[in-house]
C-alpha cells in the first residue's frame, strides 16, 4: 500500500481551502517554509502530522523554535527539507537521502539528479506574478518516491 506525503510551501499566512483539500488523505505533510502563521501548521496538523521548516519570512516569535532543516524517514524513503535550495548544507546523496524538498522560489518543480529527487511544491499562499498556485503529492510504495505538481484552481 501507497504512503501519501503531502508537499506545501509558501503559505505566506493563507492556507487556501484549495489546498487543504488537496492535502486531505495524507499521511504526512511536509511545509517547506515561509509559513506566515502558526494556525497554518494547526490545521494542517489536524489531517496529518506535519514536518515543517522556516522560512525567510517565518521571524516571529511563535517561530523561533521551527529548525531550519527537518529530516523525515517514510517506508525507508528519506526526505530533507530546507527553505532554500541554495542553503541545502548537505551532500543529500552521500548522506543517504533520497527526496530534497524546498520551495522558496514560489516556482513548482521535479528534477532528479542522480539518485536523488529535489521536489518544490510550489507556492500555495498569495499568488506571485503569474506562477500557478500548487502543492505537491509525494508518493511512497516499495521504498520508491514520485512526485507529482497539483495545481490547485483558485478564484
Amino acid at each position: 500500500m501507497a504512503t501519501l506525503v503531502g508537499i506545501i510551501s509558501d503559505t505566506h499566512g493563507l492556507l487556501r481551502p484549495e489546498a487543504v483539500a488537496a492535502l486531505r488523505g495524507s499521511q504526512y505533510i511536509v511545509h517547506a517554509g515561509d509559513i506566515g502563521d502558526e494556525n497554518i501548521l494547526r490545521t494542517l496538523e489536524a489531517i496529518a502530522p506535519v514536518t515543517v521548516v522556516r522560512g525567510n519570512t517565518d521571524y516571529e516569535p511563535w517561530a523561533r523554535h521551527i529548525p531550519p532543516t527537518a529530516v523525515l524517514d517514510v517506508e525507508g524513503v528519506r526526505i530533507y527539507v530546507v527553505h532554500d535550495i541554495a542553503q541545502l548544507d548537505i551532500d543529500p546523496g552521500a548522506a543517504d537521502v533520497d527526496v530534497v524538498v524546498f520551495g522558496h522560489s514560489h516556482r513548482p518543480g521535479i528534477e532528479t539528479r542522480g539518485d536523488v529527487l529535489y521536489l518544490n511544491p510550489g507556492s500555495a499562499g498569495p499568488r506571485r506574478f503569474d506562477l500557478p498556485i500548487s502543492i505537491a503529492h509525494l508518493t511512497i510504495e516499495g521504498g520508491a518516491a514520485r512526485a507529482e505538481i497539483v495545481k490547485l484552481t483558485v478564484s
